[in-house]
């Protein structure tokens, strides 16, 4: 049996309206790479559509009630949603579930390093990860960098067209006949994918540098292309070295999602999976109204790694918060 795709069977009108879903959902693609800024851009979205936080109303004391709309956000990075129906929720609830991470580079906590004239960042590789198509195309820094202060820094490098591109470098094809006789799995090591970010090196007074050994310019002389990054990097997010510590930074492709196919008829996109489900899932909570049985959307951290974590699906941030959920309701006053 021939199954039909929906491009034979919607009507044009049903066409049109898919075509918006989805340039929406290529916004979503874009501009919501990490899945800090996927519970960001969520909340957002909730919060328009009328949703409260479950933790302000637990502080103000309030009660909840069929129709109520809310959400609870664990550690920035798991978001979860409930429309309250009229039905007791101990009858159940109709649960969504998807994740909102993404395989990637992570950058270590102790990663700039020069050699051989240009500066890199040491890198380890986040979920299953085709280390081969991670060399040689753009990629960009998402994050965050904890300053010694406790000030929270955002940084995004390499998504502004204005923005430089940092990448991975590969051998040239006629260089490489005894990489290009490996298998697959292992053509491009996991060693192998530190980020280049620069090759510039700042000017260092060699003269000065020579006549006091301890003076900060001797230190500097032998990695003045280090320096230069740390230089752009205290000029622009005003960090220094040991912020790398207390920072989370993600290395993903740079560049928007796109419509793919001289059709339009699909997306070329980083983070597809599993994005798809999370946005579809939490726009159709937006968009239902009241409703007879509980609905509920969870979207979380950590499935590419095995689901563990405070963040992951094994937390008790499910159980906790409908907990919550029950002792706001007061469905045991009886």
């Amino acid at each position: 049996m021939e199954n039909k795709t929906v491009w034979e069977k919607y009507t044009k009108k049903q066409v049109k309206e898919c075509d918006a879903f989805c340039k929406n959902y290529i916004d979503f693609l874009s501009n919501a790479k990490t899945e800090r800024e996927c519970t960001d851009l969520i909340v957002k979205e909730l919060k328009a559509a009328g949703y409260r936080d479950i933790d302000e109303l637990i502080d103000s004391g309030a009660k909840l009630k069929p129709g109520d709309k809310v959400y609870r956000v664990n550690m920035k990075k798991s978001v979860i949603m409930f429309n309250i129906g009229t039905d007791p929720i101990s009858d159940g609830m109709n649960i969504l579930g998807a994740h909102i991470d993404s395989p990637r580079l992570d950058i270590k906590q102790n990663p700039l390093y020069q050699d051989g004239g240009f500066a890199y960042l040491d890198t380890h590789y986040y979920g299953g990860i085709k280390k081969y198509q991670w060399v040689t195309i753009p990629l960009a820094i998402h994050g965050v960098f904890v300053k010694k202060d406790g000030e929270v820094v955002p940084v995004v490098v390499g998504e502004d067209p204005a923005d430089p591109v940092l990448f991975v470098s590969d051998l040239l094809v006629h260089l490489s006949q005894e990489q290009l006789a490996k298998k697959g799995a292992v053509v491009v090591e996991g060693e192998a994918l530190d980020v280049i970010v620069g090759n510039k090196p700042i000017v260092i007074d060699k003269k000065s540098a020579r006549k006091d050994k301890d003076s900060e310019s001797a230190k500097n002389a032998g990695e003045a292309v280090k320096q230069g990054v740390l230089d752009v990097l205290k000029e622009k997010y005003g960090v220094e070295e040991d912020d790398f510590i207390s920072a989370e930074l993600e290395v993903v492709p740079a560049g928007r999602a796109r419509e793919a196919g001289l059709d339009r008829s699909m997306i070329l996109a980083y983070g597809h999976d599993d994005k798809v489900c999370a946005y579809t899932s939490y726009r159709a909570m937006i968009d239902v109204p009241s409703v007879k049985r509980t609905a509920c959307c969870i979207l979380v951290d950590k499935e590419e790694i095995g689901s563990y974590g405070a963040t992951g699906m094994e937390s008790m941030f499910f159980e906790n918060t409908v907990a919550e959920l029950i002792r706001m309701l007061d469905e045991n006053k009886d």
